[in-house]
């Protein structure tokens, strides 16, 4: 026979849980990332499983159930409009940097600032524009000439 245990010490029970946490950290779940946020999905859990263990004898109101469909609704929206307006914004901001090429601006790099003519611009939440060979955040605008 072996001296196999199947108890584990303290120190191991440590290091697996320290392992199986840093890897829970690393994995998303249905494409979203974990976060200490309770989001539609886990209302909705919330909600099924409060009506699975609800007592027989004394089950859930209807006025209950239905104050908690309008706010699991009322989240739901707010979710939609809040990606929604996400979108929007990455759009006007898009805009705002095509809108630059070709014209001349003066770049802000703290202590100093360049001039130079916008010849591209990247898309997306924070858009950037070329000038003088270099990428610069829209906030680093400081001026713009019209030409």
């Amino acid at each position: 026979m072996s001296d196999f245990n199947p108890t584990m010490s303290a120190a191991e029970k440590f290091q697996t849980q320290t392992t199986v946490d840093a890897f829970n950290k690393t994995l998303t779940v249905n494409g979203r990332k974990a976060s200490n946020e309770l989001g539609k999905d886990d209302f909705l859990k919330i909600l099924i499983a409060q009506l699975s263990n609800q007592d027989p004898t004394s089950p859930m109101e209807n006025t209950e159930f239905i104050g908690q469909m309008a706010q699991f609704s009322s989240l739901e929206q707010m979710t939609n409009m809040s990606q929604n307006f996400e979108k929007m914004s990455s759009f006007i901001n898009s805009s705002e940097a095509q809108s630059m090429l070709g014209r001349t601006v003066e770049i802000d790099l703290g202590d100093t600032s360049t001039i130079g003519t916008v010849e591209a611009s990247t898309r997306g939440a924070q858009p950037r524009v070329l000038v003088n060979g270099m990428y610069y955040s829209m906030d680093q605008i400081k001026a713009v000439y019209g030409n």
